[in-house]
């Protein structure tokens, strides 16, 4: 009786070793799978290593490209204001009045520069003359002020000059040197000019005073003064003899 209890006791043991021996054959196979599927998966999902330099989104652009049909709800075509630093306020507003100041003095001295010519006495003019006495009459008025479209003593360009120095001889002149260069009789060259002829094209007037010289009134820099022929820069021009 003991001996078969003691046989059952040793085949109960052998049967409890062997089922757990098969159970661990069956559990480690498995873990060995699983081990092997995780490993494949972190495999397939490995990223490769960044080849490039990626673009830091957060600098600053230092420069943009728009097309040029784009449309932003009008922001494109505000009038922004700009904006001028402290120093640059103050830069413009010294120059502002060293502008003013040389306009200032400018002015100052084209007083005192008529305030220096002689007037012309015209109550002596007796309306004739000869071309020599015209080209020394002009001489008279020297230092007269330029002034663009003008025709008096006052202020004049050189065309409204050389119509009102022949005016006071009697003599009706067109008004711009264009209609000037055709009037009286045409005189072939410089060298058979004689004083009191005109010398003019589309762009300049000028009375002829002999020696390759006229007077004319020249620009508002210049005034009304001696020149010689040259004042024409080169330019074609017509002498016209009316006296």
């Amino acid at each position: 009786m003991a001996l078969m209890m003691s046989v059952k006791t040793i085949i109960s043991t052998s049967v409890a070793i062997i089922a757990t021996g098969a159970m661990f054959a069956c559990v480690a196979p498995f873990a060995s799978a699983d081990s092997a599927q995780t490993s494949a998966v972190v495999s397939s999902r490995s990223f490769p290593k960044a080849s490039s330099v990626k673009k830091n989104l957060f600098a600053e652009s230092t420069s943009t490209s728009v097309d040029e049909n784009s449309k932003w709800g009008g922001i494109e075509t505000l009038d922004v204001p700009q904006t001028e630093s402290q120093g640059e306020k103050e830069a413009a507003a010294a120059a502002a009045a060293q502008k003013a100041a040389d306009e200032a003095a400018a002015a100052a001295s084209r007083s005192e520069q008529r305030a220096s010519i002689p007037q012309v006495d015209l109550g002596k003019m007796t309306g004739t003359g000869t071309g020599a006495e015209l080209a020394s009459f002009s001489l008279k008025f020297q230092g007269y002020p330029y002034v663009a479209g003008g025709n008096t003593p006052a202020g004049w360009d050189c065309s409204g000059f050389v119509q009102y120095v022949f005016s006071q001889f009697g003599i009706s002149l067109p008004r711009t040197s264009g209609a000037q260069a055709t009037v009286g009789t045409p005189v072939a060259s410089l060298a058979d000019a004689k004083p009191g002829d005109i010398l003019a094209n589309g762009t300049h007037a000028a009375i002829y005073i002999g020696n390759g010289q006229v007077m004319n009134a020249m620009n508002p820099v210049q005034g009304t003064a001696v020149s010689d022929v040259s004042v024409f820069g080169g330019a074609g021009y017509s002498i016209r003899r009316v006296m």
